[in-house]
């Protein structure tokens, strides 16, 4: 006998949309996911069985019913289930309300057939094995499990249709960052408490990234659903997901070096040249030695040379900086090694012996003299002791310990007699300037004879804009090669006051042209002052100058800027230089 039979289910409050497959495709209002899925922010971990259990459940009550099951329009579940629309992923308390509605259907159906008890119980057992049978084992065990344990599962509203509220592709794969949703891979950033777990998505990285791409892709691919991290800051590790996923950059003064160091790690240039350009940007003295380190130690040459230019402008500040006793020997050997240093040699051998002390400490060595050179290892040989003053040199390198006495005693013989002895260490000035050196001639012909008795020769000159002097150009013997003891000095002709000076000496080879004798440091001079050009020789007759000029001109091949002299006769204790003839026929200078 055969009944036809039309089902009305008794749809619980929570599902009042249509919840009968293939009648509407309209996913109901109640529907969530615990973690995200394809569907969803949000998917829980059972999600798939979920599924499963629902769509079980529904096809069998209406199977029962109408001798077949119609399933309309099938969509991919969480987890790859295929499931109908219209009960994917509902909640437990859904799934038990619809095996509800199919029993209750079966049993209204046998009455409306005229109470035929053996088709209506038939009927109402069909449905319920249907049911039963669908289920799989993880669900059904919750079924028939006390409510508590259905309640470690948290549901959420999906997000649905999440695609069509971003308009571009950039919008669609920024929502994809550090989101669940489609994700394929996860990180275990960092180490011990600190690690989180990140989730992302294969094909965006490999995207973005060669590294990344040899790690899902290559010969050697990783199959792993987790890859641990523990060389990698997870604030690092989100700065770089962030820019492959978006183009954003999101860098700050705590977070640049180490995603600099991500960036370098997995290949992402264009993310290295932003931390780069940051860095660039707040560059300061009292962070250029850290700054320094870091750029070497991450190959990033531009970045080093940038931090030895402020270095060099500011290298007093850089010295008392905090970050320069933190610097490794390497460091501070590229630092000593420099011509451009703007600071006097006994401040620089002081910072060196405030970064022995510190590299001591590191080292769990006593702070001793002994200690301290060895430390300071080949980084001692750089400080050139030959450029300080005797005074200098006695208060603190001599009684510091850390010269040997066959050192020291060496350099006071240097500071001391002539011919100047050899030394172990450089006595090659620094020089803070940049750029190209510069140099003017005053005279226009060489002649011979101009003899010394202890009187300074000078000269008064002014130019028409800022300029730095490192030295002169002075003439030597006529009698062959001859070393010669000279005083050089500039004064500020009204104050009388001595802006630099250098005690030193000069090896000549017996010709006509010019020997460079150099001050420790730039003497800096300002555009239309007064100064006073000394130089004190002790030796044999030299040549000099005639015919010279009282204004001579430079001009910059480079930028055609042109720095113009004048020169007149300084009055008083002169050995006889004047603007027509004498000594001090060239200076020497930087703009």
């Amino acid at each position: 006998m055969h009944c036809c039979v039309r089902l009305f289910p008794l749809t619980p409050p929570c599902s009042q949309s249509k919840m009968a497959a293939g009648e509407n495709n309209s996913r109901p209002p109640c529907l969530g996911f615990s973690n995200p899925g394809p569907l969803g922010n949000v998917q829980p971990s059972n999600s798939a069985h979920s599924a499963a259990a629902t769509n079980g459940a529904s096809g069998g009550a209406t199977g029962g019913a109408q001798s077949g099951a119609r399933r309309t329009n099938p969509q991919p579940g969480p987890g790859g289930v295929e499931s109908a629309g219209a009960t994917v992923g509902a909640p437990p308390n859904a799934q038990n309300c619809t095996q509800q509605a199919a029993v209750q259907g079966a049993a209204v159906a046998a009455t409306a057939a005229g109470g035929i008890a053996t088709s209506a119980t038939n009927m109402t057992a069909t449905a319920t094995s249907n049911a039963s049978s669908a289920v799989t084992p993880a669900t059904h065990s919750s079924l028939s499990s006390p409510p508590a344990a259905a309640a470690v599962l948290v549901y959420r509203e999906p997000v649905y249709n999440w695609q069509a509220t971003k308009s571009t592709v950039k919008e669609r794969f920024a929502f994809l960052f550090n989101n669940e949703v489609l994700s394929d891979v996860h990180f275990l950033v960092g180490k011990g408490m600190g690690v989180q777990r990140i989730p992302a998505h294969r094909f965006v990285l490999a995207v973005g990234s060669a590294v990344f791409d040899a790690m899902f892709n290559g010969g050697m691919a990783t199959t792993s659903t987790e890859i641990e991290l523990p060389d990698v800051e997870p604030a690092a590790f989100l700065a770089l997901l962030k820019f492959l996923y978006s183009d954003e950059v999101q860098i700050g003064p705590e977070t640049v070096m180490t995603t600099l160091y991500t960036a370098k790690k997995y290949a992402v240039p264009a993310l290295e040249a932003h931390c780069v350009e940051f860095l660039k940007k707040n560059l300061r003295a009292d962070n250029a030695f850290m700054l320094l380190t870091q750029a070497r130690l991450f190959d990033e040459p531009q970045l080093a040379s940038l931090c030895l230019e402020n270095i060099d402008k500011n290298t007093g500040d850089a010295l008392a900086a905090e970050g320069f006793t933190d610097i490794d020997l390497d460091t501070l050997v590229a630092v000593l090694e420099r011509d451009t240093l703007g600071v006097r040699e006994v401040r620089l051998f002081g910072a060196a012996v405030r970064w022995a002390e510190a590299e001591a400490q590191r080292q769990q060595l006593q702070p001793t003299p002994e200690n301290k050179r060895r430390v300071l290892g080949k980084a001692l040989a750089l400080i050139r002791f030959p450029l300080m003053t005797i005074e200098e040199f006695a208060a603190g390198p001599a009684q510091s310990g850390i010269l040997t006495d066959r050192e020291v005693v060496s350099l006071f013989l240097h500071f001391t007699v002539n011919p100047k002895p050899r030394v172990e260490f450089i006595d090659r000035p620094r020089c803070c300037l940049r750029g190209k050196e510069c140099s003017i001639t005053r005279f226009g012909q060489v002649e011979s004879r101009w003899g010394y008795s202890g009187t300074s020769d000078r000269i008064r000159f002014s130019v028409n804009r800022r300029i730095f002097v490192v030295g002169f150009g002075l003439y030597g013997s006529i009698h062959g090669p001859t070393d010669y003891q000279v005083n050089i000095q500039i004064i500020h002709t009204d104050s009388n006051t001595v802006l630099g000076q250098n005690d030193t000496g000069f090896s000549c080879d017996g010709s006509a042209n010019t020997f460079r004798v150099m001050f420790k440091e730039p003497v800096e001079i300002l555009p239309n002052v007064n100064y006073t050009a000394c130089a004190t020789l002790k030796g044999p007759d030299s040549h000099y100058g005639t015919k010279g000029m009282r204004k001579v001109t430079h001009e910059s091949s480079a930028t055609g800027t042109k720095t113009c002299f004048t020169f007149c006769y300084a009055a008083g204790n002169n050995n006889g230089t004047s603007v027509e003839d004498g000594q001090l026929p060239e200076v020497i200078f930087y703009t």
